[in-house]
């Protein structure tokens, strides 16, 4: 790794990528979307430019220090590095690498643990990295299809839980998307189907709200939840209308009509909380009361639990409720509108 230190030492390595906002999350964990693959499941997100940069620095031979807002800084012994530990998945992805005598330092523009996607993203950014460091050893680049797939195939092996996909996948190819799950005989285990295009991007904006509950969320909790209840044969009809309400959303966006999609957003919401109470929190709650009084649809983002809370419906109707969630976040210290645009970039490595 001496080569790689003095690459680093001349020159550090620079990657960025968005985080998501999302619907119909789960479906794309193979727990699911196997088992439900007769109803064409998919997987809606939209890539936001609340970037997360990824940095690589030299450090001391042997060992791997990663750096992150939010949490403290950790030095290992490459042979000693902790998949388990709050920054692991970044020890994780190092480790794949071989990759010592690294500082990795991660700057994420969205709030710590705040169900964007976030670490996923840094995994995605942490490997587009690696593989532009390598790449001056003589290494092909990766794609960012093979990055995206590499990236879940890490977090998913360390996780101890199963992981869904999609957080990689709006990382690495931005814009607003709906992902269509297939058993990946013939390649990859997914189809995009472009949902909004850029040129409307300034426009669909409007259309959309995003707040920070002031709180952090825990996606493994509700997740496992989940899929315990699934492969134990609970709510089977539940995850049906969920797959229903994604597929309907897509349509009603891809036509434009906010009315519908925010119609559809509020049912699956209402499916999800049914499964699961806690998916929602007190301000998530009168978030999203406050969403669907005022002709709106309102999810959580990610797994729920706390986090983040997004919104969609006509520009007029999204107008009169932001003054109205700024209310209810007033109340909680730390939580706030988040000011973001949908993001057509994806992965950018420098």
């Amino acid at each position: 790794m001496s080569n790689i230190i003095d690459l680093l030492k001349s020159e550090s390595v620079e990657a960025s990528v968005p985080c998501r906002i999302d619907m119909g999350g789960t479906l794309d964990i193979s727990t699911f979307y196997y088992p439900l693959m007769h109803l064409n499941p998919c997987t809606f997100n939209i890539a936001v430019n609340l970037r997360t940069k990824v940095y690589l620095h030299a450090f001391d031979k042997g060992k791997i220090k990663v750096s992150s807002r939010g949490f403290k800084s950790a030095v290992y012994p490459i042979e000693k590095a902790p998949f388990n530990h709050s920054l692991g998945l970044m020890f994780a992805v190092a480790s794949f690498f071989r990759a010592d005598g690294v500082h990795i330092v991660i700057d994420s523009s969205s709030p710590p643990r705040s169900a964007l996607g976030g670490s996923s993203s840094a995994a995605v950014a942490l490997i587009a990295a690696f593989s532009k460091l390598f790449e001056k050893t003589g290494k092909k680049a990766l794609s960012k299809q093979h990055i995206a797939l590499l990236a879940h195939a890490i977090e998913q092996s360390v996780a101890g839980v199963p992981c869904g996909l999609q957080d990689q996948l709006a990382a690495a190819f931005g814009g607003v998307n709906a992902w269509y799950w297939n058993d990946g005989a013939d390649g990859a285990p997914f189809k995009k189907k472009i949902i909004i295009k850029k040129s409307f991007f300034a426009d669909f904006k409007k259309n959309l709200l995003l707040a920070y509950c002031g709180i952090p969320h825990e996606s493994k909790n509700i997740n496992g939840i989940w899929v315990n209840q699934f492969v134990s044969g609970k709510h089977r009809n539940l995850w049906d209308d969920i797959v229903t309400c994604t597929s309907k959303f897509v349509d009603a966006l891809s036509n434009h009509e906010f009315v519908d999609a925010a119609l559809l957003m509020n049912k699956e919401t209402a499916i999800r909380t049914k499964m699961t109470p806690d998916v929602l929190e007190d301000i998530g709650r009168r978030l999203v009361k406050s969403a669907q009084n005022n002709n709106c649809g309102a999810r959580f983002t990610g797994a729920g639990g706390g986090g983040c809370i997004w919104a969609i419906g006509e520009a007029s109707d999204i107008e009169k409720l932001k003054p109205k969630w700024e209310y209810v976040l007033s109340q909680r210290k730390g939580a706030r509108l988040l000011d973001f645009e949908p993001d057509s970039e994806g992965l950018l490595i420098n």
